[in-house]
């Protein structure tokens, strides 16, 4: 074929498009029932949104961002990640006028040139939860147990929960030149990535995931040491509401996330025998990135979960939702005179809440048959001249094999009493 999509894309055809839908629907659910509302920021910013809030020195701003001047010459870039547009529209809609802490969820296309790998594409669906205005361990553990609900409910087992505290700029002036010092005499042996985070953001140093690195991580100065008195509180905090709200979590002393405007609580969920990339919810507070926006200094903490990735941890436990039911009925004509009657029937069929559709093409009754067969419809519904001037249509039952004359003006409510087998209101 001469087109295809493009490299780290993918078409989401009716199955796969059948399995996002439910699981959108449990999720903003959940959030709805928590107090968040729905937002949908644009699909492109202002690139210097992103090379802000994300961090000039971090793989997405150097190395992922789609960015392109438009025609009026705006430096614009596809969204690469949901939260710093949600904090924008949070500053430029006055939400912080409003009572806090302002709760929103999303669906959103994220944009990221990366090496495609399984469940993670270049232009892969997010699901997110932000909750801004508030500094309290009391809503960093509902949106942690927000996130862990969500998987909890789409029917995903076998997950781990971790957490950690990274501090703030404060804390982490005191532990950064400590890091630095481990790090130092093994600079040499680190991969090309972590001799550039050595200066410009140490600790991914211990989030490293490549075997090269792996042996001088273990050792290394943990920052949990080195909070102050009032961001430790707020860390054990955060386990203790854990802990109340029955949320079994595991403290990894080495997650860091691998954005700049992160502050205090991080936290990530996945499969128990995931590898690296197998990370299905991941989050954190992120205190200081309205202000950097040009906002006051106002806290906030939320989560993304790539959708591609739960819809395929979900087929791996064999949990993946069905496919889309097939229609419960083809309503055939048989001769021109018949096409006007068995359209109405179809339509009068949907208002009713019962699935249907016209058989098209000039094909003989065997050969609609057989494709009503094939496309997994319940009953074929056969309309034609010699049916018209009896006032019936012939029901046939295709999983059963039986058929029989039923009035037209009857036809709408029999099918109607045939659930489970149609989608009746």
């Amino acid at each position: 074929m001469k087109y295809q999509a493009p490299r780290g894309t993918h078409d989401v055809l009716p199955d796969e498009f059948v399995v996002r839908r439910d699981l959108v629907a449990t999720a903003e659910r959940l959030a709805e029932l928590a107090g968040y509302q729905p937002i949908e920021p644009p699909t492109f910013e202002d690139a210097d949104l992103f090379v802000r809030s994300v961090g000039a020195g971090t793989d997405i701003v150097e190395k992922e961002m789609y960015v392109f001047e438009d025609r009026g010459g705006d430096r614009l870039a596809l969204r690469p990640e949901g939260t710093a547009s949600v904090c924008r529209a949070y500053l430029q809609h006055g939400f912080a006028n409003r009572p806090q802490p302002a709760k929103f969820h999303y669906v959103l296309p994220i944009f990221r040139y990366e090496r495609p790998q399984a469940g993670r594409y270049r232009q892969h669906t997010q699901f997110g939860a932000e909750a801004i205005g508030v500094r309290d361990p009391a809503l960093d553990a509902e949106v942690i147990e927000l996130g862990w609900r969500i998987t909890e409910e789409v029917g995903l087992r076998d997950l781990r929960l971790g957490i950690n505290s990274i501090g703030d700029a404060e804390d982490r002036a005191g532990y950064v030149p400590v890091l630095r010092e481990h790090f130092a005499p093994h600079l040499e042996a680190l991969c090309a990535d972590c001799r550039q985070r050595y200066q410009r953001a140490p600790m991914r140093l211990l989030d490293c995931k490549q075997e090269s690195c792996r042996p001088y991580q273990s050792g290394a100065p943990l920052i949990r040491d080195h909070l102050r008195p009032e961001s430790r509180a707020h860390y054990e905090g955060v386990q203790e509401r854990l802990q109340a709200l029955a949320i079994p979590f595991e403290e990894w002393s080495t997650l860091v996330r691998g954005l700049d405007y992160y502050t205090h609580t991080v936290f990530e969920i996945a499969p128990a025998n995931g590898g690296s990339q197998a990370t299905i919810v991941a989050g954190g507070r992120y205190d200081g990135l309205i202000e950097l926006l040009g906002g006051r200094p106002t806290p906030g903490i939320g989560f993304g979960m790539g959708l591609e990735r739960l819809a395929l941890n979900l087929q791996a436990q064999g949990q993946a939702p069905e496919p889309a039911a097939p229609l419960p009925a083809l309503v055939i004509p048989v001769g021109a005179e018949a096409v006007t009657r068995a359209s109405q029937l179809a339509a009068d069929l949907r208002r009713a809440g019962v699935g249907a559709t016209l058989a098209f093409g000039d094909r003989s009754l065997k050969a609609q048959l057989r494709h009503a067969d094939h496309t997994g419809a319940r009953f074929a519904l056969i309309v034609g001249e010699r049916e018209l001037r009896a006032g019936v249509a012939e029901v046939r039952d295709l999983r059963r094999g039986e058929q029989r004359s039923v009035a037209l003006d009857a036809v709408v409510e029999e099918l109607r009493r045939a659930a489970p087998y149609t989608e009746s209101k």
